[in-house]
């Protein structure tokens, strides 16, 4: 009986995974879908038969939108996609993420809430302003500065559309139902007003301030860059590191103990790593309780580069008496614990280095690169006698991930959020329960960083993002008045105010700097619904009922969220965090391009061959040392190609991989086995649809109660759904896939249908000997 009812509606198990980029393909109609399922069915599952047409019929249909009249009494889902870069491709990662939520969000749907997954990209400023200049300088040898602002804008631009458009395609390819009508990009015009309208009310509130402070700094991008893009590159032992802009590499993991001699006689030593910032040094700092020492403070050196006289100072927080000589330099203004300490003793702020990272001190080196000023600053030290020892030194060497130069320390007046009290009311949240982190290991995490926040710097000295609303004017002293305003009409009237001047009088400059790309992608689950415009959707679907993303960005991304929301709403932006694992490889390795071991999950669902492989890395944007470890990967980790698994297949295995925490080893070969999954389910179907003839012979059903068979497979069904329903209500997608499997493949397909078998076989014969 069981088997008959399926014979009746059987349809080609056609989930809806493959999309074409072509408008066409977005509006199949219905006929053409029943076109397809009179195809003749192929005798091996094929992904390319199975996932074509339905997914532009779904999105012309409609499916994917929330209802126009929603039920009263229906519950809200909403949920926004993680709007990935515009820097390139998506990788494996982001189909993690797309397979979690389109299964929580068709799952809701199903249950009958009112739903809505919101789309969007992200203009990813100092990433995608990195990559494009890169393919500036290949195909025309020019840079940015050649171009001038509004032209390379430009060129971001096109860029942006292009990207964005295959971004979306590989969207639709693994299947997500998403709500194509609401998709957000970071700088389109509303996004955009979002964006300003959050600067001025966190300036008007105090809490955004124009300040002398240091930050992290790529000389090669001559910009301010975050924790995030900052790569600690460990260093066992004396390494020669390229940087870009220098023909030659510079040698770290050497420890230099200088001489520095007392002016009234004798001398103490310092140990550096970094002879060159010795040109910005401004004191000598020793631990109070170091007998070796007592004598010399108070007193001062005569600084054998500068002819500076620089004091011997204590400071008990910045010296460990038990490292190096016991006595630190300090030079405030190249790195951020001597920066404190100089704050703590009230010294100069004395910088040697310019925004491209060559020497502004005046004298012999000014104008030289930093590290050809390294090099020639220690032959001058060991040629006055003062270099005491060298010695090897294990040390983590600041690493630009943008640019691969390496990170300097530079105090520079910037905008900075203070992000105090929006941390303390972030983590109270979580304390409290009224946000709720899955899984809870990382509430400590969470508790952690919050607790140890700092001051924000959310300026950026780039061409490409959104473009700071702060405007300047200079006092009769010489001083920069800075005001955040909408417009520069907006800004001089305010001025105008401040200074006493007329309006029209005024020479307003607007800040050249871009806002943090970190700082408009916070406003997204907002802004995304119409904020701060009192629109029905943001009535409708704030806060969102979920956020789900990897843990990697808890901080960067998911905190200051939270922090935004609660301060420019009221409200927390969402009410529950699910964080996933991160993928690598089948080898636990971190997908990078660098290492050329990111998986773009479209040659998963379609196969690519080895060439094809090879041959994309010589097209890309990768730099030549990192095309060679790319394709050496490729070679190694698929030496015959990447099969066509299909979506369903790379879906269902990254939705099985889901119970690990922190991180998942992806191995391709689990992929393919899930492929041989969804071939047994489709030829369950064939053999289902090929006995339909002998089926149908046995209707009516005949009379009387199921058979034992029938009764357990109709209850292992049902056990099933049980187990797949709770498992959804916990997004505990792996119990879900587990049941699933065990139902289809050890209960339908290897014990239920072969206990049939004998009887569809006889049936086949009567129905035979008849005809």
């Amino acid at each position: 009986k069981t088997m008959l009812r399926a014979a009746r509606f059987a349809r080609p198990p056609a989930v809806a995974l493959r999309f074409s980029s072509s408008e066409s393909s977005r509006n199949v109609s219905t006929e053409t879908i029943q076109e397809h399922l009179k195809k003749p069915l192929p005798e091996k599952y094929d992904p390319k038969f199975v996932e074509s047409c339905w997914y532009g019929w779904w999105e012309s249909q409609g499916c994917f939108r929330p209802s126009s009249s929603p039920d009263p009494s229906a519950k809200t889902f909403s949920i926004v996609l993680p709007p990935p870069n515009v820097t390139g491709t998506l990788h494996v990662g982001h189909a993690l993420t797309v397979s979690i939520q389109d299964a929580l969000v068709r799952w809701h749907r199903m249950c009958g809430d009112d739903t809505v997954w919101i789309p969007g990209c992200d203009h990813a400023g100092i990433a995608t302003q990195s990559v494009v200049e890169r393919k500036l300088m290949k195909e025309t040898g020019k840079t940015r500065h050649d171009l001038g602002r509004e032209e390379f804008v430009r060129q971001v631009w096109r860029w942006k559309d292009d990207k964005a458009s295959h971004i979306y395609t590989q969207i639709r390819a693994l299947g997500a139902s998403l709500d194509w009508t609401r998709d957000c990009f970071t700088m389109d015009t509303k996004f955009s007003a979002a964006v300003t309208e959050a600067f001025l009310a966190l300036h008007k509130s105090g809490l955004i301030e124009r300040r002398l402070r240091p930050v992290h700094w790529s000389c090669h991008l001559r910009s301010a860059i975050s924790d995030i893009e900052v790569n600690l590159v460990s260093i066992t032992s004396p390494t020669d590191l390229p940087v870009p802009g220098r023909a030659l590499p510079v040698r770290v993991g050497l420890l230099y103990h200088v001489a520095l001699p007392l002016e009234d006689g004798g001398e103490i030593v310092v140990a550096t790593t970094r002879p060159e910032t010795m040109l910005g040094d401004v004191a000598i700092a020793v631990h109070s309780a170091d007998p070796r020492y007592l004598s010399l403070l108070g007193r001062h050196v005569v600084h054998p580069l500068t002819a500076a006289r620089i004091p011997i100072i204590a400071d008990d927080v910045l010296v460990d008496p038990t490292k190096g000589t016991g006595a630190v330099k300090i030079t405030p203004a190249h790195d951020m614990n001597d920066y404190a300490a100089g704050v703590r003793a009230g010294l100069p702020i004395t910088s040697v280095f310019d925004t491209a990272g060559r020497i502004s001190h005046p004298g012999r080196w000014h104008g030289m690169h930093r590290f050809d000023a390294r090099d020639d600053i220690i032959e001058t030290l060991k040629a006055k006698g003062l270099v005491r020892k060298v010695e090897p030194n294990e040390m983590s060497v600041p690493v630009c991930s943008r640019s691969g130069d390496i990170v300097e320390t530079r105090v520079c007046p910037q905008w900075f959020v203070d992000c105090r009290s929006m941390a303390q009311a972030a983590a109270a949240s979580v304390a409290s329960g009224e946000l709720v982190l899955n899984p809870p290991q990382f509430h400590i995490t969470w508790q952690r960083w919050l607790e140890n926040t700092h001051e924000w710097c959310v300026s950026r000295q780039l061409w490409w993002g959104h473009r700071i609303p702060a405007y300047r004017t200079q006092s009769e002293d010489g001083n920069d008045i800075w005001v955040a305003a909408r417009s520069e009409a907006d800004a001089r009237e305010q001025l105008a105010r401040v200074t006493g001047t007329p309006a029209a009088d005024l020479i307003v400059t607007q800040d050249e700097d871009v806002l943090d790309t970190w700082f408009s992608s916070a406003l997204f689950p907002f802004a995304a619904l119409g904020w701060p415009q009192d629109t029905p959707d943001l009535r409708r679907f704030f806060p969102n009922a979920l956020l789900e993303t990897g843990h990697d960005i808890l901080f960067f991304w998911v905190a200051r969220m939270v922090m935004l929301s609660q301060t420019l709403t009221g409200q927390l932006p969402f009410k529950e965090v699910l964080l996933h694992a991160m993928i690598r490889d089948a080898q636990g390795r971190k997908m990078s391009k660098s290492l050329g071991n990111v998986i773009d999950p479209y040659d998963v669902i379609s196969g690519i061959s080895l060439d094809d492989l090879i041959a994309r890395v010589d097209e890309s944007q990768l730099p030549d040392n990192e095309k060679a470890v790319s394709k050496a990967s490729w070679k190694a980790d698929f030496p015959t190609g990447i099969p066509a698994c299909g979506t369903d297949a790379l879906r269902f295995a990254l939705c099985a991989y889901t119970s690990q925490a922190r991180d998942i080893n992806l191995d391709v070969r689990r992929v393919v086995g899930y492929y041989n999954f969804a071939n047994k389910i489709w030829n369950a179907f064939r053999f289902v649809t090929h006995h339909s003839q002998a089926l149908a012979a046995l209707s009516p059903l005949p009379a009387g109660p199921p058979s034992l068979w029938d009764r357990w497979i109709n209850a292992r069904l049902a056990s099933t759904v049980l187990a797949v329903e709770k498992a959804m209500k916990a997004a505990d997608l792996q119990q879900a896939t587990d049941a699933l499997y065990g139902f289809w493949l050890g209960d339908f397909c290897d014990v239920y249908l072969e206990q049939v078998k004998p009887v569809l076989r006889a049936a086949q014969a009567t129905t035979t000997t008849t005809t």
